[in-house]
């Protein structure tokens, strides 16, 4: 019998290196406290925008961090420390906040940008691993990082602690996400290009509209009925009663099976309200255009017809749409 194959050497340390990182993860979970929520409180707050700032790692962070609070709802800029002390300072007045991050707390090239927040007395969060450092005592809150090893052998390369300062930073821009209501709605409005932009558009926003519904009554014969839904090309028809409202709706499938039934002649004195689905299913305007492509897939559909809250048409939603938008 062979014996087993001994794990790769860079597979073992690179599950070292995300084990370490995890219990670090975990480690920086169960330290947060009230000063995570007063941090929250005090950027929340805020009327101007939160500055973020860190020098070296601690900047590339910061950059991340800048960039998804601005992404989910709370104004936000990337400062570099050495810049500001060269005239950036100027970007930074009354009425914002900052969040500075620094490993070791001593970071020189923060010391402007440090005082600068204290003379115009601008909010000040500080993201560091030791709780005594002059940026902890500057802070008017500290969010301290657990005291625990880097992922590097040699314990000197900026790892672990990176890692952590992502986290509490998607943390921060977490809840004040969910502290301002932030929706899907609002998300949209600052990614409205890409894959992720599509798929947060509307149904509105790709329904076809006024004629271009293929729209009759329950009264049609479905002889006229067939060419209203021939010449609209959406495979669909769309039966409304005396009010308005969607009753009913009128498929291919609909007519293949009336055609399998032997009935093909006869089909075409009938009614559309005598052929048509009853109570189809529908979509809203606002709905998300990834909830309609949902729906289609769920229920094996092509086509959704699109109304308002007294289920009257507004529009008609065809797959392609959806396709050609990047949706899918």
């Amino acid at each position: 019998m062979n014996a087993p194959t001994p794990p790769h050497p860079d597979l073992e340390a690179a599950r070292r290196v995300l084990a370490t990182e995890a219990e670090a993860l975990s480690a920086l979970a169960a330290t947060l406290d009230d000063r995570f929520a007063c941090a929250v409180a005090l950027l929340g707050a805020t009327t101007g925008r939160v500055v973020v700032s860190g020098m070296g790692k601690s900047g590339h962070v910061a950059r991340k961090i800048a960039a998804t609070l601005a992404s989910t709802g709370t104004p936000a800029l990337f400062v570099h420390p050495a810049e500001a002390s060269h005239g950036d300072l100027g970007m930074i007045v009354p009425g914002d906040a900052v969040l500075a991050l620094s490993n070791s707390g001593e970071t020189p090239e923060l010391a402007d940008l440090v005082q600068h927040s204290r003379r115009f007395g601008l909010p000040l969060v500080g993201v560091t691993g030791r709780a005594e450092s002059a940026l902890a005592r500057a802070a008017d809150v500290a969010l301290v990082l657990p005291a625990v090893p880097e992922a590097c052998p040699m314990g000197l390369a900026p790892t672990t602690s990176t890692t952590m300062q992502m986290a509490l930073g998607d943390a921060l821009a977490v809840a004040l996400l969910t502290r301002r209501g932030f929706t899907a709605a609002d998300f949209s409005v600052f990614h409205p290009g890409g894959r992720l932009g599509m798929r947060l558009r509307r149904v509105r926003d790709l329904m076809h509209a006024g004629e271009d519904m293929p729209l009759a009554t329950p009264e049609t014969r479905m002889d006229a009925a067939i060419v209203a839904m021939t010449a609209k090309r959406f495979g669909v028809l769309g039966i409304t009663g005396e009010d308005g409202r969607l009753v009913g709706v009128i498929t291919d499938g609909d007519l293949r099976r009336a055609l399998d039934s032997g009935n093909g002649a006869a089909l075409l004195c009938r009614t559309a309200g005598e052929v048509m689905t009853r109570t189809p299913r529908t979509v809203a305007p606002e709905q998300l255009a990834a909830e309609a492509l949902r729906l289609m897939n769920e229920r094996a559909i092509t086509v959704l017809f699109v109304v308002d809250e007294d289920r009257r048409p507004v529009g008609i939603l065809h797959v392609h749409d959806l396709l050609r938008a990047g949706v899918a």
